[in-house]
């Protein structure tokens, strides 16, 4: 597929049709599941945004990376060659990855990251999963640039459950820095403090004609009157929840995360870093063009963070060239506040599954997750230099008060499958170890967590019901929170601390949505239910980048069932070294 870097230019479409690209065509047509091999040279290479040059870090030359696409049933076999100078691991977000845990990808969970010069192969099959999915960077930050999308089609003589589309084009959201991000987290990294905010928006890789020093590389994706066409919109913006608006146009939801819904139509999109939505549009206004924009969600108040927009065109072919040295000035949506949580929730709330599904009952697990910020203080001797938090502190965050600390010299699966005692242990708690008014005014006493490196260990089978619990220590925050390895149903959500008593009435034992990332509201909590089916160590993170920088996360041990298809695959011999 060609580079997203080769963009379209914000002039009459009767000159540039050749030039439109993004369009996904279909698989080969074999009548057997497919192996996919593909080669990804993870490199720096010179890109060019907001007027200025940086070395980035991209796969294959390309920012974003190549799309890969494949029907459900088909293996994916991919060689990570890293000429990079840092680094670097590939998870592909959202695959099931059962009983291939080596493959799912977390630096130092699943594996020892690929040394520069070193390469891993992964190999993995998709089984029962259609839609949209990606792939990212699970090493620092780079996955600020190392991204890309993962479109799985039905298996050949299966069809979508909605009328085929005319075209299907992938919109990644993404951020971009005027900087190097590794540099970026490294120096907050340093000195306890907030890492500086994005300096841009990217749609495809491209800011849009908002930003200075960027109207003439503005994406733009065309379509024909009349015609209906599938938008896959991924967010992997790297510490932001977007929400995204086409102008004049509605937008029909018929799927999220691999995982078909009840179609609904809505104005506007929100969606957390690692969401993906797949819509249907329409092109039933006048021909003309239209702004695809898309901004923050910002639910913390009082953080820092990057309120610029960016853009797209959705372009009708047959649009009127403007006259010679005019142009046609796009139509644009109307968008959300910074902080409107009022249509986030909403929107959150309309996600249903197609039908009636088979949600997990006699919970066998019934967990209970506080997440949210936190601040450490610093030991003596530290200079002020190196505790620029609020106060002379350093930022942290935690679940149930553990703060992670991943392992450096062993990746967690390698200590549980080889039995190497002294890199974790088990005694991750099921809940709160003390019990306080959650999204109150928090006692400072409660502040500080405790770092570790404490998994939480499920039996093969285990029925699990997860309480995720918001926090406003610090400040209170809708968080992304993604379970690597496996789908859930997300059977409630609410506001203000959970109370089992009455908010169980709430629970949709119907037709939940399932996911792999819920956005648990600020100062709220969410209720998720799933099945620990597949063997292995599963990271459990906030997906905005930099509170997993700050410990976010823990991870399940889920043991070996019965027999070989309930167990977890042996390492591969490439398996690479710490």
């Amino acid at each position: 597929m060609e580079s997203y870097d080769n963009v379209v230019k914000p002039w009459c479409s009767c000159i540039l049709l050749s030039l439109l690209l993004l369009f996904v065509s279909s698989p080969s047509c074999s009548a057997d599941p497919e192996t996919h091999y593909h080669e990804f040279v993870v490199q720096a290479t010179p890109v060019k945004r907001l007027c200025k040059t940086h070395n980035t870090i991209t796969v294959n030359g390309q920012f974003p990376g190549p799309t890969l696409e494949v029907r459900n049933g088909d293996t994916l076999v991919i060689r990570v060659i890293n000429r990079a100078r840092y680094n670097v691991t590939i998870h592909w977000h959202g695959v099931r990855q059962l009983r291939t845990a080596w493959a799912d990808g977390p630096e130092y969970v699943t594996q020892c990251p690929i040394q520069p010069g070193g390469s891993y192969t992964y190999r993995f099959t998709i089984q029962d999963q259609e839609g949209t999915l990606w792939w990212h960077a699970h090493s620092s930050w780079l996955r600020a640039t190392v991204y890309g999308a993962l479109i799985i089609y039905p298996r050949l003589g299966s069809s979508y459950p909605f009328t085929k589309p005319k075209r299907e084009t992938p919109v990644l959201l993404g951020e971009w820095w005027d900087d190097n991000p590794i540099d970026v987290i490294r120096r907050a990294t340093r000195t306890g403090a907030a890492p500086n905010v994005s300096d841009a928006y990217t749609i495809n890789g491209q800011p849009g004609d908002l930003y200075n020093c960027s109207s003439q590389d503005t994406v733009i994706i065309p379509v024909d009157s009349g015609e209906t066409n599938l938008l896959r919109v991924i967010n992997a913006a790297l510490n932001q929840e977007l929400f995204l608006a086409i102008g004049n146009h509605q937008l029909t939801v018929v799927a999220a995360d691999a995982s078909y819904k009840k179609p609904f139509t809505t104005s506007v999109l929100m969606l957390g870093p690692g969401q993906t939505t797949d819509v249907l549009i329409t092109a039933n206004q006048p021909p003309g063009r239209y702004y695809i924009a898309a901004r923050a969600y910002q639910s913390a108040q009082g953080a820092a963070f990057d309120n610029t927009t960016t853009t797209a065109i959705l372009e009708y072919k047959s649009a009127p060239c403007p006259k010679k040295g005019l142009t046609l000035q796009p139509v644009f949506p109307s968008l959300p506040a910074y902080n409107d949580t009022t249509t986030a929730t909403a929107f959150a709330a309309k996600f249903r599954s197609p039908s009636k599904v088979d949600i997990p009952t006699d919970i066998d697990e019934n967990l209970f997750f506080t997440v949210g910020l936190g601040l450490f203080n610093c030991p003596p001797g530290f200079s002020q230099s190196r505790c620029q938090g609020p106060n002379g502190t350093r930022f942290t965050a935690s679940m149930n008060n553990v703060s992670l600390v991943l392992p450096s010299s062993f990746s967690i699966l390698q200590a549980y499958q080889q039995g190497v005692p002294g890199v974790y242990t088990t005694d991750f708690p099921p809940v709160p170890p003390v019990q306080f008014d959650y999204t109150g005014n928090v006692s400072r006493a409660l502040w500080q967590p405790i770092s570790g490196t404490k998994l939480y260990k499920l039996k093969y089978g285990s029925k699990v019901q997860l309480v995720l619990q918001d926090t406003s220590i610090v400040t209170a925050e809708n968080h992304p929170i993604h379970i690597h390895g496996y789908d859930f149903y997300i059977i409630a959500e609410g506001f203000g601390n959970f109370n089992p008593q009455t908010d169980t009435a709430k629970f949709n034992l119907v037709d939940p949505p399932m996911r792999n990332t819920v956005a648990v509201p600020v100062n709220g909590w969410a209720v998720i239910r799933f099945v620990a089916d597949n063997p292995g160590v599963w990271l459990m993170h906030c997906h905005l980048d930099v509170h997993i920088t700050w410990g976010l996360a823990m991870a399940f041990l889920v043991e070996n069932g019965e027999g070989e298809l309930q167990s977890l695959q042996s390492p591969p011999a490439d398996l690479p070294p710490c």
